[in-house]
């Protein structure tokens, strides 16, 4: 009975080691290439994919060395904000007067579809009415003499 319980411990045990935690499955290894697109060179203000600079040579060693140690994306971003200041991210943060460069684009763009929803329906009921009371070709009957004239002009030239 007693070897019985220890080996289902032991299968319970490697069963567990099998499966990814939750913690495990969610946050992805930071690698150097997906860091690079989202961190500027302090000194050339450029993409540190980009920079080829000695001080982007010593950014990037320095986030190795972070990838390394088993540090996350967010962890390795604090790490160079504080070794580097806020200038080293190429989005600034969220907060402050920061957050108008997120705000202030998609609301622009909802104002101006806004606009446009209630103005061009508007506008083309105007042209509507217009169009419908403008007469461009007058409902005339020709003159007597000009009927006369097109009907000469029509004889002598074979109708």
């Amino acid at each position: 009975m007693r070897r019985r319980v220890v080996r289902l411990a032991a299968l319970a045990a490697l069963l567990a080691g099998a499966v990814p935690t939750p913690a495990a499955a969610v946050t992805p290894r930071a690698s150097l290439t997906n860091i690079e697109s989202d961190v500027m060179c302090v000194v050339c203000k450029t993409p540190l994919a980009v920079s080829q600079s000695p001080e982007a040579n010593r950014e990037r060693a320095f986030i190795s060395g972070l990838i390394a140690k088993g540090q996350t994306k967010s962890q390795i971003e604090k790490a160079l904000v504080y070794q580097y200041g806020p200038a080293v991210l190429a989005l600034p943060p969220a907060h402050g007067f920061n957050i108008a460069l997120y705000v202030l684009p998609p609301a622009a763009l909802i104002i101006g579809a806004a606009f446009l929803l209630y103005t061009l329906p508007k506008w083309r009921r105007r042209t509507r009415a217009a169009n419908a009371t403008r007469t461009d070709t007058p409902v005339t009957t020709p003159a007597p003499e000009d009927s006369r004239r097109l009907e000469e002009d029509l004889a002598r030239y074979g109708r």
